[in-house]
């Protein structure tokens, strides 16, 4: 197949719409659903990222789409117990697989961003996986491959209507890639840059040079996460997966925040009065997700007030208090992030700090590179400069 006629473009008067191939075959089949315009945006660019990811760190992986932009990526490593039980995967019907490890990262870290999603998945989609999806609310799934018993949960998801599709493995694009804006053609090489490099960790202009092993996969789980963001954007990571991302913003000390309120309220996620909110029978996920929120930051009283509580919680729950949150947040450590460019001020370092980062790759090469390296080694920060731009659009 050559071309896809598709519903509509980005709104529903942008009419006509398709995918198509200049040359060759469509690398792609529906296997369900009608997936829309940005539903393949969101399905390729989120297919690219965890193929890179599986190539670099060699371990299955998963990401969360929204809108063109990530809301989480990670590889499949196993899960805590904690985080089964935050990322609502503790009463799983099927042992967790590997692959199902990558998803319930994916979408457990920033939950309110996964929202209605599409999820790409760098090995075949076992029915573990499948049902973990046909939990959540989703527009679609992008997978190599689905195995039969994956494939009738995941048809049987939204009264159908599902959005399913199986991409080529082996497919590789051309070498130049091509857009249209306002009528003329936009052309350059694709960024095939190597982000598992070790040589992206060699120039080490910090006085603190440990960069441990685990560590420079979470750096590099963030680089590449980066890649397929909108500019300006930072990525906080931990573990295997990205805990914040902040993109398309303007400012990159306003992306360095977004993400590391995020971040922080993935780690306020596993606080135990959070863990421990005494939910009303039958909830839904999203209202528990947003009460959660609510809980956590300035607007506790949103759900805690008289007459407001009783909607979310068989108890009122004790606030947590600013010395609590402040004790809390100070016991997460081990953070890395990336910048998908240079880091203009040591005001990005400060606020990174303040979420656990200890370790950073960004690009370098701004005026106020001493300013930045002199405030990593104020807090005993690890930094590399990999003089590697990735910006994207």
């Amino acid at each position: 197949m050559k071309e896809l006629e598709l519903k509509y473009g980005c709104n529903p008067n942008q009419k006509p719409s398709r995918i198509f191939m200049t040359e060759g075959e469509l690398p792609l089949t529906v296997l369900n659903g009608r997936p829309g315009y940005i539903n393949f945006l969101d399905a390729l660019n989120s297919w690219q990222l965890v193929k890179e990811l599986k190539e670099a760190t060699g371990l299955p992986a998963a990401a969360s789409f929204k809108h063109v932009s990530p809301a989480g990526a990670a590889v499949g490593l196993p899960l805590s117990d904690t985080l089964k039980k935050i990322y609502w995967v503790e009463d799983a019907p099927l042992p967790l697989t590997p692959i199902a490890c990558a998803y319930a990262r994916a979408r457990g870290a920033d939950r309110m961003s996964s929202y209605g999603d599409f999820i790409a998945l760098s090995d075949e989609c076992d029915e573990a996986t499948a049902r973990l999806i046909n939990r959540e609310v989703s527009d679609g799934v992008i997978a190599p491959s689905y195995s039969p018993e994956a494939l009738e949960v995941l048809k049987a998801k939204r009264k159908g209507t599902y959005n399913v599709i199986q991409i080529d493995p082996t497919y590789r694009p051309e070498p130049i890639e091509r857009k249209q804006v306002f009528g003329i053609t936009f052309e350059q090489g694709r960024n095939e840059v190597n982000l598992a490099d070790p040589a992206l960790f060699e120039n080490i202009p910090t006085k603190n040079k440990n960069f441990p092993d685990d560590k420079k996969r979470d750096l590099i789980i963030a680089l590449i996460t980066l890649k397929y963001t909108q500019s300006n954007s930072v990525c906080y990571v931990k573990d295997g997966q990205a805990i914040g991302i902040g993109a398309g913003q303007q400012s990159r000390i306003h992306c360095t925040r977004l993400a590391g309120q995020k971040a922080d309220i993935w780690w306020m996620r596993q606080h135990p009065k959070v863990m421990n909110l005494p939910f009303v029978e039958g909830i839904r996920r999203a209202d528990r997700d947003n009460t959660i929120d609510l809980y956590i930051g300035p607007e506790r009283d949103d759900v805690l007030k008289e007459g407001a509580w009783q909607q979310f919680f068989t108890t009122r729950p004790e606030p947590l208090t600013e010395e609590e949150t402040r004790e809390w947040l100070a016991q997460n450590k081990g953070v890395c992030l990336g910048s998908d460019a240079f880091f203009p001020f040591g005001d990005n370092v400060e606020r990174a700090h303040k979420s656990g980062v200890e370790y950073i790759a960004q690009a370098g090469g701004s005026v106020r590179d001493d300013h930045v390296i002199m405030t990593c080694d104020k807090y005993n920060i690890a930094m590399a400069f990999t003089g590697v731009r990735l910006f994207h659009h």
